[in-house]
């Protein structure tokens, strides 16, 4: 491994950390992280969610952190109060390695500037 890729680990494990204090427990995997995010952004806290619901939470994540790049823009809530994305730039075509990278890296910078958390 590099260093750059050495330095995203130990983020992303200190991420997990992070999250493991305010949840109770240490996500697992990126699903996990990024279902968080989804609950985070809809702002209804707490809730018993249809696996379908579950699925949509999941893809608001990825919209949102991927916004950060300007992959991403929102284009508004409707009216049960969720929120949709639109495409705004293709993103590159990676394997499934450098796909996770790609949202890890995000996701960490979603934590840092969003919710204010340091790595």
């Amino acid at each position: 491994m590099i260093k750059k890729d050495l330095d995203l680990e130990r983020k992303w494990q200190a991420l997990r950390l992070s999250l493991k204090d305010a949840v109770g427990r240490k996500p697992k995997d990126m699903n996990a992280i990024l279902f968080l995010v989804g609950v985070q952004e809809l702002g209804k806290g707490p809730h018993n969610f249809s696996k379908e619901e579950k699925q949509d939470l999941m893809h608001i994540a990825i919209c949102k952190v991927l916004s950060l790049s300007g992959f991403y823009e929102l284009e508004g809530v409707d009216n049960n109060g969720w929120p949709h994305w639109k495409l705004i730039k293709n993103l590159p075509h990676f394997d499934l390695l450098e796909q996770e990278k790609l949202l890890k890296m995000h996701v960490i910078e979603y934590f840092e500037q969003e919710i204010g958390l340091e790595f």
